[in-house]
């Protein structure tokens, strides 16, 4: 729920703030900017949401009810504050670009991992799409079952749902890789004792040299 607020300025916002309120505007659809107010506590707790990100959000507003986006926020920069929130109203019929998030599943459950000690790399967190406010998905499933050590999955290779659009691809960019299974760094245990054996024979060999290096400079 949100209420519109007459004024505007600094002073303005910071009485809102000191009330428990946070400043906001709603803009687009071919409309003019409103100038509105959300409730502190309960945007907080909204912002702390995934979906509340990448999704179509009801907002009433004077008694009406319209579909926005989430477009940018605000937070202060020690203490766990709203300053302020951008939203924007969307139309049914126009199409609207979105960074949806990424889920990946099946990272433990992939052979390369579980049997084969790879490590999952996510590259991306999140990709921009391009599609109608009806058919956004508030995230996108990344399955790595199949991934073999040295494999990726690439942007082109993404199931995106029907109707949604990959933004990056369809400017003519280069595909992306967005997640892959790598060679977990160091070596086996064997390996590391043949390390330490190797050193120590290293050292002794060292400090045998240096004893004969002091023996032959006592002798002259």
């Amino acid at each position: 729920v949100a209420f519109e607020r007459a004024k505007q300025g600094t002073g303005a916002s910071r009485r809102l703030r000191r009330a428990g309120k946070v400043p906001a505007v709603v803009y687009g659809a071919q409309e003019g900017a409103d100038m509105i107010e959300l409730d502190h506590k309960e945007t907080l707790m909204q912002l702390k949401k995934e979906a509340f990100h990448a999704s179509i959000l009801d907002m009433s507003l004077g008694g009406k009810s319209q579909k926005v986006l989430l477009r940018d926020y605000q937070m202060h920069p020690w203490k766990m504050e709203v300053l302020h929130v951008d939203f924007q109203r969307v139309s049914a019929k126009e199409k609207i670009t979105m960074r949806v998030p990424l889920h990946f599943i099946n990272e433990e459950n992939a052979p390369s991992v579980k049997l084969g000690g790879g490590v999952v790399n996510h590259i991306e967190s999140d990709v921009e799409v391009i599609c109608l406010p009806g058919d956004l998905p508030e995230f996108i499933e990344v399955d790595c079952g199949a991934l073999e050590i040295g494999e990726s999955i690439s942007l082109s290779q993404l199931n995106l749902p029907s109707g949604v659009e990959s933004a990056h691809l369809g400017r003519g960019g280069e595909d992306l890789g967005l997640v892959a299974i790598q060679k977990a760094r160091g070596g086996s245990a064997d390996e590391e004792a043949s390390d330490v054996d190797a050193s120590e024979d290293k050292n002794a060999n060292s400090t045998e040299s240096a004893d004969e290096d002091k023996g032959a400079s006592s002798e002259a």
